[in-house]
């Protein structure tokens, strides 16, 4: 097994939104009223284009032979074409199976414009089969291949009225969510300075997937009733062997939401 669960937290990118709206010498955050107020204006909604987020957080859970790791790639410190480079390496170097919760709607698009703006090249990602005829028929790209798993895409059967929240799904089957921290309070977060909250709370998303995930796995028959205990009791040694806050509280409310239960029995 050679998994890779993903997840990315944005802020606006201010540097082009000045450039845009020629905003020049406006503080961040009036930068940032006034991007999002213009696409209010243009659209209805306040959520930017794709191509105008910038990454500060990218959270992995990597499962790999008898391993598993959850954590943030870089430091807090890490330039963003730093954490963009990392995420394309482990795919370059491992070839995993990628997984994101509506990662083919909005974590890949903004990781491809930040890659080609940074100049990150990344050849195993964009492989189509033309070096390697494998890739022909599963690759990173298509939406109906499997080596990008995107689980609100395929659990929805790619009906747009049919998709949840990441954090329904995980109410649903008994599994944390978000921990009382959301999408819509990380630009406040880093305006206060505090990317370690960032980052803590991606990890608690991407672990959320991950969970979510061999659920799906155990209902398409990939893992058998041991397979899934053997793999939530790793999770569960995971979170047992780390003193951090966020992990404390994510083992807390597992515990309390779902004590234990076998699948199909979260009501």
């Amino acid at each position: 097994m050679r998994a890779l669960v993903f997840d990315i937290e944005t802020i606006p990118d201010v540097e082009l939104g000045k450039r845009l709206f020629d905003l020049d010498g406006l503080p961040d955050e009036e930068v940032a009223k006034a991007m999002t107020f213009h696409r209010l204006q243009e659209t209805g909604s306040d959520f930017l284009p794709l191509h105008q987020h910038r990454i500060v957080a990218i959270s992995v859970v990597w499962r790999y032979r008898d391993g598993l790791k959850v954590m943030s790639l870089g430091d807090a410190n890490s330039p963003e074409k730093e954490l963009v480079t990392k995420f394309y390496e482990a795919i370059e170097r491992h070839t995993p199976d990628l997984i994101s919760w509506n990662g083919g709607g909005f974590d890949l698009p903004v990781l491809h414009y930040r890659a080609l703006l940074h100049g990150v090249q990344a050849p195993r990602y964009w492989e189509l089969g033309e070096n390697e005829s494998s890739f022909r028929y599963n690759n990173y790209l298509s939406r109906f291949h499997w080596r990008h798993l995107d689980l609100m895409d395929v659990l929805s059967a790619w009906q747009g009225r049919s998709r949840a929240s990441l954090n329904d799904i995980a109410t649903l089957l008994g599994f944390p969510g978000k921990l009382g921290f959301g999408g819509d309070q990380v630009w406040d977060t880093w305006l206060k300075g505090d990317i370690g909250a960032i980052r803590d709370y991606c990890e608690t998303d991407v672990l959320n997937t991950y969970l979510i995930w061999l659920r799906f796995q155990f209902m398409r028959g990939q893992l058998d009733e041991q397979g899934l205990a053997g793999e939530l009791a790793r999770v569960h040694r995971f979170l047992d062997a780390s003193d951090a806050g966020h992990w404390r509280a994510f083992a807390a409310a597992w515990g309390a939401r779902h004590p234990a239960s076998p699948p199909g029995d979260a009501d």
